[in-house]
C-alpha cells in the first residue's frame, strides 16, 4: 500500500511540476496577447524546412511518434521521448525549455522560433 501511495504522490508531483514550467513558458511567450493552438503546433512540428544543409523537420531527430525515443540526425545521440505522458522529465524546467527551443529552432528552422511558434509547439507537445 505504501508503494502505491508513493507512486501516486510522485506522479501527481511530476505532473504539477510539468504544468508549472509549461504554464510559465506559455505565459512568457504569450505576453498577455497571444493565443496558442495545439493543431497549429502539430503542423509546425511536422513541417519541412529547407536550408543550406538540406531538409529538416522536428521529427528528423525527435521521431514522428512523440512517445518513442528519437535520434539526433547528425550525431546519432539518443533523444528521450518528447511526450510527457511517457517522459515525466520533459517540460519541468523553464530555463531548459527556452534553451532547447533556441538551439533546436536555429538548427531546424534556420532561425529562432517566434513566441507564437514556441507556444503552439509547446501546447501541442504537452498534450502528447
Amino acid at each position: 500500500m505504501k508503494h502505491i501511495l508513493f507512486l501516486l504522490v510522485t506522479l501527481f508531483m511530476s505532473q504539477t511540476v510539468m504544468a508549472g514550467a509549461v504554464d510559465d513558458a506559455l505565459a512568457e511567450y504569450a505576453g498577455g496577447k497571444l493565443k496558442f493552438d495545439a493543431k497549429r503546433g502539430e503542423t509546425l512540428w511536422n513541417k519541412t524546412h529547407t536550408g543550406k544543409d538540406g531538409d529538416r523537420r522536428c521529427t528528423s531527430c525527435h521521431n514522428k511518434d512523440n512517445k518513442q525515443a528519437g535520434k539526433h540526425a547528425k550525431s546519432g545521440k539518443s533523444i528521450e521521448p518528447m511526450a510527457p505522458s511517457v517522459n515525466s522529465k520533459r517540460y519541468t524546467d523553464l530555463k531548459k525549455i527556452n534553451k532547447w527551443f533556441k538551439r533546436n529552432c536555429k538548427w531546424t528552422v534556420g532561425r529562432e522560433c517566434t513566441d507564437q511558434e514556441k507556444g503552439d509547439i509547446l501546447t501541442y507537445l504537452s498534450t502528447q
